[in-house]
């Protein structure tokens, strides 16, 4: 891809977002960036994406990849304003635990979980840092729509395994590569970057600026193994009863026909 620009879909899949120049990789203006983002304008431009939704097309009701969590102890990367916490609050986990990189989000989940009679610990920490979050203590951690932020893959999945308990459960939805690499144009689907390029780039969306990289399947796959974790599962399918839902011409509807949107791993620790 061209250093200077290059044409990316949206993050979260809705619709594509044009042009975003290549950035050098600096994880603290990552930070920086992507924590005002989503203090200031990320719910208004992206929206949420929570619980029995994983992403888009993709959902906990037809995939059942939690189970019974009641009496399980369960912690969220990336919680947003509160709602995957809310639904695991309704059945009945015995401790909510979130963490974001943004102030605000933070706040939201909080009000928002009091509002629903709920209680959670909440921290504010990328999700790469040392944040006083307990080892070997979680039945469950996972991540709807967020880990894809981080700026170290494999020292977030090393964090994520240290929390977990023995035989402990990791689950985590993100955008699709293939998806980040196809755009629709004259009800055709053209590939408009390279699936292999991984460089960080910033887009401006909304008078705002967010700051992302797009990794391979393979990346996510190899971090995991790396972390000590191995795969039970890996769903990238478009479920059809949320497709009849959407309109017939609706453009991203039609790709999701063709190709993944999203994709959703569960791993184990071992």
């Amino acid at each position: 891809m061209d250093k200077n620009s290059g044409y990316r879909t949206n993050v979260i899949g809705a619709g594509e977002v044009g042009v975003a120049f290549s950035v050098d990789m600096d994880k603290y203006v990552i930070h920086e960036t992507n924590s005002l983002f989503w203090d200031t304008k990320g719910n208004d431009v992206l929206g949420a994406t929570a619980l029995p939704l994983y992403g888009a097309f993709v959902s906990e009701e037809k995939c059942q990849l939690f189970g019974n969590v009641s009496g399980k102890k369960v912690l969220e990367i990336g919680c947003g304003s509160g709602q995957s916490l809310q639904y695991h609050g309704e059945r009945k986990a015995s401790e909510l635990w979130g963490m974001d990189l943004s102030e605000n989000q933070i706040e939201k989940t909080r009000q928002y979980l009091t509002a629903c009679g709920l209680s959670a610990k909440l921290i504010c920490s990328p999700m790469e840092e040392e944040c006083g979050i307990p080892e070997d203590y979680f039945d469950f951690v996972y991540s709807i729509y967020a880990i894809g932020w981080t700026t170290d893959l494999e020292g977030t999945f090393s964090r994520i395994a240290s929390y977990l308990k023995k035989d402990g459960v990791f689950i985590f939805s993100w955008s699709h590569p293939i998806h980040k690499c196809v755009v629709a144009e004259n009800d055709m689907l053209i590939f408009k970057k390279c699936y292999f390029d991984e460089s960080w780039y910033s887009v401006s969306l909304d008078e705002s600026t967010l700051t992302l990289s797009d990794r391979k399947l393979s990346t996510y796959v190899n971090a995991l193994s790396k972390a000590g974790f191995v795969i039970e599962q890996m769903i990238e399918e478009t479920e059809d009863e949320i497709m009849q839902s959407r309109d017939d011409n609706d453009d991203f509807a039609k790709k999701a026909k063709m190709l993944p949107v999203t994709f959703v791993i569960k791993a184990r620790k071992l």
